[in-house]
């Protein structure tokens, strides 16, 4: 028979009470008494009944990612840090992708996000990019009185957020490159819709600018973070005359800069040696495809995890607004010293 919440608190000499604070990661419980109702319940292969939580606790203990976005390594990350927050909290996360023609849809983002909750009753909501800005879906959360954390929004807002300084990563990856030489760099944009795109875009610019170098028109060209957008534009930038083409592609995100390399290759062009390109996100494909992509390496899993541990969070641990997490830019091999 399944062990149940009295067999683990009769083992470890404990009240019941004891046993759910433990379980809910509640305060006031001694270290060495949450040791050992861990323990104990794991040895039994106890775990609560999410529907009795809820009956006791008026919670349903599940958190709602819904996204809508292009390219699933980011999801992936974001989906991997959520769902390991819930899981130390005791709650569970539902995945709910939405597809609409873009931010100003804001009927059709309004229905699909009510025909979710009207089936899911959830404790909090994690929007991603490009919902994490659209009035008319945070509308919807705050007239049904449902907390949520956005991701990489535009601006603070009244919500708690998470998210990193898109800006400055894209202008240090930028000073890289001409660092290394290049003067000629083209930029590929991610989805119109989504706030890191013209931020990204901006630190681009102000480096360039520093540098004193005016970028060529023909040398943005427009994507939407998903590989195949980074493959058009990379034809378009790659086919103009010899004597006019970049020397480096910075790509908003690295499935588009995967796409660069791709069509490089294709084309008879060596990365790094006559193409140098880099991305933004370090997802796992960065290190999987050759060369192996210099990156800006985006917190993604944290930004998950943090959103999700926002939501779960007791009510005696200090609420975050908004916090600004680390970036790191990782250099491998796909950009080469024109010095």
């Amino acid at each position: 028979m399944k062990a149940t919440i009295t067999d683990v608190a009769k083992r470890a000499g404990v009240s019941m009470k004891t046993v759910s604070r433990v379980l809910n990661n509640e305060p006031n419980v001694a270290e060495k008494t949450r040791e050992r109702v861990k323990a104990i319940a794991d040895e039994l292969r106890y775990s609560p009944n999410l529907a009795a939580r809820g009956l006791a606790t008026s919670k349903s203990y599940l958190i709602a990612l819904i996204y809508d976005n292009p390219s699933p390594n980011y999801i992936s990350h974001i989906q991997r840090g959520a769902i390991d927050a819930c899981r130390d909290a005791g709650y569970h996360l539902v995945v709910e992708p939405l597809s609409f023609s873009g931010a100003g849809d804001h009927d059709e983002a309004v229905r699909q996000v009510r025909t979710v909750l009207d089936r899911l009753p959830v404790d909090g909501v994690i929007l991603t990019p490009p919902l994490s800005d659209n009035d008319a879906v945070l509308d919807v959360l705050a007239e049904l009185n449902i907390k949520c954390v956005r991701v990489a929004p535009k601006n603070g807002g009244k919500q708690p957020f998470v998210g990193m300084d898109d800006e400055t990563a894209s202008y240090q990856m930028t000073q890289h490159l001409l660092d290394q030489g290049h003067q000629k760099i083209a930029f590929v944009l991610g989805h119109i819709d989504h706030a890191a795109t013209s931020l990204r875009h901006a630190g681009y610019l102000r480096a360039m600018s520093e540098a004193g170098i005016t970028v060529p028109d023909n040398f943005i060209v427009q994507g939407d973070f998903s590989f195949e957008s980074g493959a058009a534009a990379a034809r378009k930038v790659l086919t103009l005359p010899e004597s006019e083409r970049p020397t480096a592609i910075f790509a908003s995100n690295d499935d588009m800069a995967a796409a660069v390399i791709s069509v490089a290759g294709q084309m008879g062009l060596n990365v790094p040696d006559t193409l140098s390109v880099c991305g933004f996100d370090d997802t796992p494909l960065a290190r999987v495809i050759w060369p192996a992509l210099t990156t800006v390496r985006q917190p993604i899993y944290k930004m998950g995890h943090q959103a999700a541990k926002e939501l779960v969070r007791r009510s005696d641990e200090k609420a975050e607004k908004g916090q600004i997490l680390d970036f790191e830019i990782m250099l491998r091999d796909s950009v080469s010293d024109l010095k």
